[in-house]
């Protein structure tokens, strides 16, 4: 409201002003503004009632259930990419929140899946705690890929990624397609004859050409513990070299650092996840992630552009874009 000039204005317009900036901006009650204006009070309420009818006075509502559409706008405009976000109370503990996520990342994922589509999956704890949440939409034709091993020196790791996998066969009635390798090799050069045997190079080529990808992030920062880093997947001189090459997180055991890039990162060559190329070819790549903690490795994932499609938390997405 401007008071810089009034004079020319029409009585009402002006009496009506003179109301509003007292009501709204000095906050006096309707008795007190009538005796200012030698008036009665119903002529004050209906002097107020002009100013807001004429534009005089604008009044907002902000609510806390509007922030996240302005949160996702946010995202849009400085990563480029559709968000999602939940909202979730600050307070809330990072396994509850983590499950708020998954909840709603299970119910927006139904809209990106339809028949004759293959999908890839990863395992963790995010797409653990997803699976769990799963609704029934029926498919023909379609297929949910592994897009990396479970293997490790403890445990062939099928139990729990198929496990993933097969939640995700039952929601869509598609079948599942499971990938029996390492999930990090000890030599890049048995990985290389691996690769050339058919029935892994059949699994590769379909990690190729999938429609869709979904995943969360590993990091070693996470309030959740991400299982590629707690499951007994990494030895001692994997910790010391991811350390040593400034890597925050990964997308199905691929390693990348804050900025994006993996060049000089040794464990990627052992590594059974696709190679960044692939990811970043996949057309949708739906990336859901929860909790502060894993702030870093977010940033990261979307300066390689990994992501298309970011389901997070209301906490984290402000983080996100320094709100």
């Amino acid at each position: 409201m401007n008071s810089t000039s009034t004079a020319g204005l029409p009585p009402k317009t002006r009496d009506a002003l003179t109301a509003a900036q007292l009501y709204y901006l000095q906050d006096l009650t309707m008795d007190a503004i009538a005796h200012e204006l030698h008036t009665s009070r119903s002529s004050v309420s209906r002097l107020l009632g002009h100013a807001r009818e004429t534009g005089l006075v604008e009044i907002q509502v902000k609510s806390p259930l509007d922030m996240p559409r302005q949160l996702e706008g946010d995202i849009r405009s400085e990563f480029g990419v559709v968000a999602h976000v939940v909202p979730v109370p600050d307070q809330t503990s990072d396994v509850d929140r983590l499950e708020r996520v998954a909840l709603s990342a299970a119910r927006i994922l139904g809209g990106f899946v339809d028949s004759n589509m293959s999908m890839g999956v990863a395992w963790g704890s995010t797409m653990s705690a997803l699976s769990r949440h799963l609704l029934a939409k029926p498919t023909h034709n379609s297929t949910i890929v592994q897009l990396n091993g479970a293997a490790n020196p403890r445990t062939t790791g099928l139990l729990y990624a198929s496990e993933i996998l097969q939640r995700f066969g039952a929601a869509y009635s598609a079948t599942v397609q499971q990938f029996p390798v390492p999930a990090v090799f000890d030599d890049p050069a048995t990985k290389a004859a691996l690769w050339r045997e058919r029935s892994i190079s059949r699994v590769v080529e379909m990690q190729n050409s999938l429609d869709v990808a979904v995943f969360g992030l590993g990091s070693p920062f996470a309030g959740v513990p991400s299982h590629v880093y707690i499951g007994g997947y990494l030895d001692d001189d994997d910790f010391a070299s991811l350390r040593a090459a400034g890597v925050v997180g990964d997308v199905a055991t691929v390693f990348y650092r804050e900025d994006g890039s993996t060049d000089g990162i040794g464990l990627n060559e052992r590594s059974s996840g696709p190679s960044m190329e692939v990811l970043t070819g996949i057309a949708r790549r739906v990336c859901v992630v929860a909790g502060e903690t894993k702030l870093q490795s977010l940033r990261g994932a979307l300066a390689a552009g990994l992501v298309t499609d970011l389901i997070v938390d209301s906490g984290t997405a402000r983080m996100l874009v320094g709100n």
